[in-house]
C-alpha cells in the first residue's frame, strides 16, 4: 500500500519523536504479551495428551472423570496431586509460563498471606492468598481495553455533537449547549452508587454508564473549531459549489479540527483508565474478585506491612498513564501542521 505524501510526512513527524516511538514499542509489547492472558497466566494446562487423545483445557471445560475411573464428573482441578498423577501416569501437560490464573488460591505458601515476592511468586501474592503477576497480567488488560473502548466511543459521539453545535450554530448551539450544562452537573458518583444497588455492575454496564456522561469532554473544543472554521472562505466555497452539509464537516472542517482533538485525546484516554481504577479502589467498580489495579490499590492501603502491592500498583498504573499520555503527545504533533503533519 502507497501512502500519500501527507501520510509520509506525518509517520515521519511521529517517528522523530523518538520518546513517544519508545513509548508505543513498550505498550505495544506489553499489550501483546497481556492480550492472550489465559494463554500466559492460568491454573490449566495449554494442552495434555491423555491416553492418545488430544485435550486442551485452556479452551474447553473437561469433567475429571476424564482422566481415569474413581473421579467425579465434575470440572477436573489440574492441580490437584491425584488428576496431576493420573494424567502423567499415561500422557503429559504442557503449562503456561504462570501456573496461577487470576484468582487461583495458591495454596503453596509459606508464610500467612500476603506472602512477600519469592521464585513462585515473582510479585508476591495479595491479602487473599492469590498471584499478584497473575492478576496485574489480567488487571492490565481490561484496563486498556476499557479505556480504548470508552474513549472511542466518547470521543466519537463527542465530535459528532460539538460539530452540530458549532456548524449550525444559532438555536441548535443554544439548546444543545442548556442541555450540556445541565447534564454536567448531574452526581455521577451518586447515580453510580445507586445503579449498583440495583444491579451489579459489570464491564459493559460501567462502559455504557461512564460514556453517558464523558462524551461531553470533546464537545467544547470540537465546537469551537466548527465555529471558526465554518466562516472560512474555502468552506463558503464548497458550500456553494452544492457540498453537502456531511461533506462540508466531515471533509473540509474536521480535518483542521484534529490537532485540537488529538491534544485533548490522551488525556481522556488516561482518564478512562484512571476513572476505572478509582472505582474499583471505591468499591463501585467491577465485581468483586476481578482482576483490577484498582482493587490492587486498595489492597496496598489495606496491607501497610506488605509494601509490594503498593508498590506494583502504582508502577504498573503509573506507567502505563506515562506511555499513554508520551504515545498521544506523538500522534498530535504527527497531525500538527506546523511540524509539517498538515
Amino acid at each position: 500500500m502507497t501512502l500519500s505524501p501527507l501520510a509520509r510526512r506525518r509517520l515521519a513527524v511521529f517517528c522523530a519523536h523518538r520518546r513517544g516511538v519508545w513509548s508505543l514499542a513498550i505498550f505495544l509489547l506489553l499489550f501483546a504479551l497481556t492480550a492472550p492472558a489465559e494463554f500466559v497466566a492460568n491454573d490449566r494446562p495449554l494442552v495434555l495428551q491423555y491416553r492418545g487423545h488430544w485435550y486442551f483445557p485452556v479452551l474447553s471445560d473437561y469433567a475429571e472423570n476424564t482422566f481415569g475411573k474413581g473421579f467425579l464428573p465434575t470440572e477436573a482441578d489440574y492441580t490437584a496431586p491425584d488428576v496431576k498423577a493420573a494424567i502423567r501416569a499415561h500422557g503429559w501437560m504442557l503449562w503456561p509460563p504462570i501456573r496461577y490464573h487470576y484468582d487461583t488460591l495458591c495454596l503453596d505458601l509459606s508464610g500467612p498471606a500476603p506472602s512477600p515476592p519469592s521464585l513462585a511468586h515473582p510479585l508476591g501474592t495479595d491479602d487473599q492468598a492469590r498471584d499478584v503477576l497473575a492478576r496485574v497480567i489480567y488487571a492490565f488488560r481490561v484496563s486498556v481495553l476499557f479505556g480504548f473502548t470508552l474513549t472511542f466511543a466518547a470521543s466519537a459521539i463527542g465530535i459528532a455533537a460539538g460539530a452540530v453545535q458549532g456548524f449550525y450554530g444559532g438555536l441548535v448551539d443554544l439548546l444543545f449547549q442548556r442541555f450540556i450544562e445541565i447534564w454536567s452537573g448531574m452526581p455521577q458518583l451518586f447515580l453510580l452508587i445507586i445503579l449498583g444497588s440495583v444491579i451489579a455492575p459489570g464491564f459493559f454496564v460501567l462502559l455504557l454508564f461512564l460514556l453517558v456522561f464523558s462524551w461531553m469532554t470533546l464537545t467544547g473544543v470540537v465546537r469551537a473549531e466548527f465555529l471558526r472554521g465554518r466562516t472560512l472562505d474555502y468552506v463558503r466555497a464548497a458550500r456553494a459549489l452544492g457540498v453537502t452539509d456531511a461533506g462540508l464537516m466531515a471533509r473540509h472542517i474536521l480535518p483542521n479540527a484534529m490537532v485540537a482533538i488529538l491534544t485533548f485525546v490522551p488525556f481522556i484516554l488516561s482518564g478512562s483508565v484512571t476513572v476505572l481504577a478509582s472505582l474499583d479502589f471505591l468499591g463501585f467498580g467491577l465485581p468483586p474478585g476481578s482482576p483490577s489495579l484498582g482493587e490492587l490499590v486498595a489492597q496496598g492501603k489495606n496491607n501497610l506491612q506488605a509494601p509490594w502491592l503498593g508498590i506494583t500498583a502504582f508502577v504498573v498504573l503509573g506507567g502505563l498513564l506515562t506511555l499513554l499520555v508520551f504515545i498521544g503527545e506523538a500522534v498530535r504533533d504527527a497531525f500538527d501542521p506546523r511540524r509539517g503533519g498538515g
